[in-house]
């Protein structure tokens, strides 16, 4: 059986000193490895050839043994090549060329691709193997071979062991440190850039960071790469990257103490790190790091210029690497070119909504008055929104630097920059939310609001419909959050109506709250707006002429509900599902504006009825078919249905032209279609979307036509 072991040495020995792979270990475990996996029972058999420009390999005064000499030592035929775009030439002429016999195996151990074309160039039997032992399967795999490959990392292999890293971040520091030198410290990028610095030492066994994780403000802004600001979901991508976030209370010396501690407690383990890395720049971990080189560890120090204490820099066994040199992260004022917020991405609370929010607070509290800087970070301090002043004033200086807040002097003036899209959209945001509760309030007479009736409220604000807005109960509920926190928007848990031994969230104003509107948001009314008398004794055609989206919303709901409580022998028709089935037809608040009109007008009474598939009461709408409002619209209703048994009797083809010719006045003739398809009175024809065929045994159809009603196919709400 012919096999070939071929060992790329010139790239191998950059490979070892990377990854702290002793020379010999390797070559010997590489010939054992090839023997066993070609099923030899005697290496003898193997031959293993290493290739090398040996006359640059200089000797390594640590090593017994120059590399040329390891593998003749352990067994291996030395070729010399010294030029590598021959390298595969050389081989085949030096070593194949002599032996007639096919390959039935060939394994080649190398990181590069240089060596890969000798695959292509040798002679191989129908079965063989072929094996490549590296680094990067893509690289190998991306070759342009010809036959299909093997491939094994070489670190894994029986006898190749190399160094564990262990990897402690000390993320408060190094996250201070990097934006007091003027970086952004954009997360996602600075996760990425370290596992992977990591790496470059060993093999990544564990990366811990630690920080006071969820206390706001303790550490400076952190975003992605459209300047989004992530703090709160910084755990969540730590640990997707594989680093366990370690929590402290905020201070220097806490986290000092805690990485000391777990450092210490590591190494006394028998597999712990022999690559041990801290991510700091305190001379602190001086105690720390002696310990770690007496038990012949690799210390590496990762700092940051100019934030790296002297000790560290000037210690002899160290290996000091700066942060800043391997993330290449963006400066501030690089990133203020960034747009802030992109359009598919969810608008959600960051510390940029704290800052905007409590200039806004400010502003309204001091009508006239110029708003400094000095004077917003003790606003920020005041309401928890940044644990110091220090940390105030980077997030302050950060906002400046997006574009937020402008600078009017010297003196420190600022203002909010209300062209701004994330200023824009936030006091958009504020605005609505504040006066939805406000209005709820006001206009229904509560003490508060009902979470959940908030979160539905807020689903039919379609000011906020705007792309990454107002897409889900969890965007609402993050904002709601949001404004309790900044004090705009005050949350308790009171006792459930039927049950008082659970408690509910609901949500009030804070006392002396100020309602006045963000400046630069345009105010549009919400439901609760409209006084009583605007609508009061207004005829449904009458209310065409002002509010014509709110009236055919009226003759929506007194058809649907007519005929559901007809229907099912029911006094009143379930709010909730008669919402859900108009929704299509709710843009806005117009649900809600035209249950108001019914209300106003005593057309309908919504009341909580007992529900024979609940142990709750359930809110419902019960329709006066007496008052003359309703009776009129049923009327109109009644009219239209005659007119199309006029045409399914007379074999007349159902279509808006046939019916318009036999309508006389003002009809909505639209919108009596659409009412009739939605009550599946009418059916579009298959094919034919602008011709109907008429539910002759409808419910409703066969009320109209005197005809005795006979039970037919619910539909369901």
């Amino acid at each position: 059986m012919a096999a070939y072991l071929i060992v790329d040495v010139d790239d191998l020995l950059r490979f070892t000193t990377q990854k702290g792979i002793d020379l010999h270990e390797l070559a010997v475990a590489l010939r054992g490895s090839a023997g066993f996996v070609a099923g030899l029972y005697d290496t003898t058999s193997l031959r293993a050839v290493a290739v090398a420009d040996w006359r640059a390999q200089l000797r390594d005064d640590n090593a017994p043994l120059e590399p040329k000499a390891i593998f003749r030592s352990a067994g291996y035929q030395v070729i010399d090549v010294r030029d590598r775009s021959c390298l595969p030439d050389c081989l085949v002429e030096d070593v194949f060329q002599h032996d007639p016999n096919p390959i039935d195996e060939l394994i080649l151990a190398t990181t590069g691709i240089d060596l890969l074309p000798l695959i292509d160039c040798v002679k191989v039997t129908d079965n063989a193997r072929i094996r490549v032992w590296g680094d990067d399967e893509e690289a190998a795999r991306a070759a342009g071979l010809s036959r299909d490959i093997i491939f094994q990392p070489l670190v894994g292999l029986h006898g190749i062991k190399g160094k564990n890293v262990w990897v402690y971040i000390d993320f408060e520091n190094i996250s201070i440190s990097l934006n007091e030198q003027g970086f952004v410290v954009n997360l996602d990028h600075l996760i990425e850039r370290l596992v992977s610095q990591a790496q470059a030492h060993g093999k990544l066994v564990k990366m811990a960071a630690y920080a006071p994780w969820g206390q706001r403000g303790a550490l400076p802004p952190l975003v992605d790469a459209s300047g989004r600001e992530v703090a709160d979901d910084a755990p969540a991508r730590l640990m997707m990257a594989n680093i366990d976030p370690v929590f402290h209370l905020p201070g220097k010396q806490s986290a000092d103490i805690r990485i000391a501690r777990d450092v210490l407690t590591d190494a006394g383990h028998p597999e712990a790190g022999d690559v041990i890395i801290l991510a700091t720049g305190d001379r602190d971990f001086n105690d720390v790091i002696n310990p770690m080189l007496q038990r012949n560890k690799t210390v590496v120090v990762w700092g940051v210029r100019g934030s790296t204490g002297r000790l560290l820099q000037s210690h002899p066994s160290l290996q000091l690497e700066y942060i800043d040199d391997f993330t290449d992260l963006q400066t501030h004022q690089s990133l203020s070119t960034v747009e802030s917020e992109a359009d598919t991405e969810s608008f959600i609370p960051s510390q940029w909504s704290s800052v905007i929010i409590q200039f806004f607070r400010l502003n309204t509290d001091r009508p006239g008055s110029v708003i400094t800087v000095d004077s917003l970070i003790d606003q920020l301090v005041e309401v928890g929104d940044v644990i110091s002043v220090e940390r105030g004033d980077d997030l302050v200086s950060q906002a400046i630097s997006l574009g937020i807040l402008r600078q009017q002097s010297a003196l420190g003036v600022i203002e909010l920059s209300l062209q701004h899209p994330v200023v824009e959209k936030t006091l958009l945001i504020v605005n609505r939310m504040a006066r939805r509760v406000a209005n709820t309030l006001v206009s229904r007479n509560w003490e508060y609001v009902n979470y959940g009736f908030l979160l539905k409220g807020l689903a039919m604000e379609r000011d906020l419909d705007r792309p990454g807005m107002n897409d889900s109960d969890q965007w609402r509920s993050h904002w709601i959050d949001c404004l309790v926190r900044e004090r705009v928007l005050q949350r308790e848990l009171v006792p459930h109506r039927h049950n008082p031994d659970d408690l509910v969230p609901v949500i009030r104003l804070p006392e002396a709250q100020d309602q006045q509107l963000a400046p630069g948001v345009d105010e549009q009314p919400a439901a609760d707006d409209f006084s009583s008398q605007e609508w009061q004794d207004v005829p449904p055609h009458t209310l065409y002429e002002s509010d014509k989206e709110v009236a055919r919303m009226v003759t929506r709901i007194v058809v649907s509900v007519q005929q559901f409580t007809s229907f099912r022998n029911f006094a009143w028709c379930p709010l909730g599902s008669l919402h859900r089935r108009l929704r299509e037809f709710d843009s806005g608040v117009v649900f809600q504006l035209a249950v108001e009109y019914l209300l106003l007008n005593n057309m309908v009474t919504v009341n909580e009825y007992p529900n024979p598939r609940s142990d709750y009461n359930t809110k419902g709408l019960e329709l006066d078919e007496a008052c003359p409002f309703a009776a009129v619209i049923l009327a109109e209703r009644d009219e239209f249905i005659r007119i199309l048994l006029e045409l399914y009797r007379a074999n007349v083809t159902i279509s808006q032209p046939n019916i318009e010719k036999h309508l006389k006045g003002n009809w909505d003739l639209p919108l009596w279609i659409s009412i009739m398809k939605i009550e599946n009175v009418l059916n579009a024809l298959p094919g034919r979307a602008d011709q109907f065929s008429l539910f002759r045994t409808h419910h409703t159809v066969k009320l109209v036509a005197n005809d005795d009603v006979d039970e037919v196919a619910r539909a369901e709400y």
